[in-house]
Formats: C-alpha cells, structure tokens, sequence
C-alpha cells in the first residue's frame, strides 16, 4: 500500500554528522496547502532537514511523522508520495530529456503520455531529444523540477529551487508551487534568497544553526521579519 497523508510532522528531530550537530530539536507540523519557506543562512541546517523530510537522512533522535505514518513506515512506499528537487538534480546527462523524464515515469509505474506535457512545462519539448549533458544549469534545473512532480507527489521538498534560472522561469516555478499548494500539495522550499521568497510562501520557518529560531505566517517585508527573527544575525 502507499501511503498518503496531510501533514508531516518533526518532533524534536536532531542529527549529528560525527561531532557536528546539523539538527538541534527540530520541531514544526506542515499541512496541506502550506508553502512554508524555510529560511536562513548557508549552512544553517536548511538541507540536511530536506534530506531528513525525504527519508535520504535518519534522524540521530526525534521522529518524522507523515499523518498517521511514522518515517519507519517503507523508504520505497514513502518516496512515492514524495516529489525532491535536491542540489544533486537526479538527472542521466548521457541520456535526452525525454529518455530522462520516461526512465523515472517508468519507476514511478506512470503512463508515458505525461512525458511530453512535462516537457512542456518545462519549456524543453524543442530539445526533447538533445543530451542533458547539453543543456545549460537553467535548463536542467527546469528539467528536474519536473522530474521531482511527475508523481503527483503530496509533499514536495524543493532546496534552492530557483538556482540558474532566468526570471521568466522562476515565475513559472513559482505559479506551479501555487497551484499544486492549491491541489492539496504540502510544499517546503528551502532558500536563503528572501527576494523569490517573498510573496510565494504562505509561512516562514527561520533555521539557524541547526535550531528553528522563528515559525509564523508569511506576509509583507519578509527581509525586516528576517532580520528581526533571526535577531540581527
């Protein structure tokens, strides 16, 4: 059976990489239809809780629960309800785009009609069958945004999704997070750039050094919120 669910929630999560601590008690419930922008410095935390979220990470202590289901629950049966845009892009570079989108069509068990309207979206149908290794960052950033909603996913972990993109393409991104937000989607960006934050997330959630310092709802002036809540930091 695979899992579904409409809220993910970390109760005191901490993970330690050796001495380091990357996670201190990380405690926050998400629920469908938010966009939370998790938010803070490089090297905050930021990524290792999207890999945590992901079930990529065990947490060293605390429990991630996905509704009723525990992060115990089967890592196979979880993922199929989790879309990942990650630094690494998951992406063949020897393959073409098509080739890439069909080969993770194929494990997610979908039909490949969705291949081309993906490409679509990603604004690639006219290098569909060009090499990855050919595209530039942008275009493989688009790319893998796709590849990361081809199951539908209920909860969606983008980390820096807007890297490389131009701003016709990160308008695009942003109006598709809406909409599947909207669907009924739990949608959590990890980002450091306050600018494309600003007027996407629906709540903010400030990580510093490895600790949430700040959790409330998103409004205007999200960069004097930031330095407020991140206490000048």
């Amino acid at each position: 059976m695979i899992p579904d669910f409409d809220s993910v929630r970390l109760i005191d999560v901490s993970r330690n990489f050796g001495r380091r601590r990357a996670l201190a008690r990380v405690s926050f419930t998400a629920q469908a239809g938010d966009i939370i922008g998790l938010l803070g410095p490089n090297g905050a935390g930021k990524s290792t809780l999207i890999s945590v979220l992901a079930t990529l990470v065990a947490p060293t202590s605390g429990e991630v629960r996905y509704g009723e289901f525990s992060a115990r629950t089967p890592a196979a049966a979880l993922r199929a309800r989790i879309g990942l845009l990650a630094h690494e892009l998951f992406l063949y570079p020897e393959l073409t785009a098509r080739q890439n989108l069909g080969f993770f069509s194929n494990l997610y068990g979908l039909p490949p009609a969705g291949v081309d309207a993906a490409l679509a979206r990603a604004n690639l149908l006219d290098r569909a069958d060009d090499d990855v290794s050919s595209f530039s960052r942008g275009m493989r950033q688009r790319l893998a945004f796709e590849r990361a909603l081809l199951p539908s996913p209920r909860l969606v972990l983008m980390d820096e999704p807007f890297t490389g993109l131009d701003d016709r393409a990160i308008g695009t991104v942003a109006a598709r997070l809406r909409e599947i937000a909207a669907a009924g989607s739990i949608v959590i960006v990890a980002t450091h750039d306050l600018d494309l934050a600003e007027g996407l997330v629906t709540r903010v959630v400030l990580v510093r050094e490895g600790r949430i310092v700040g959790d409330e709802p998103a409004t205007t002036n999200l960069r004097a919120r930031y330095r407020s809540m991140a206490g000048g930091a």
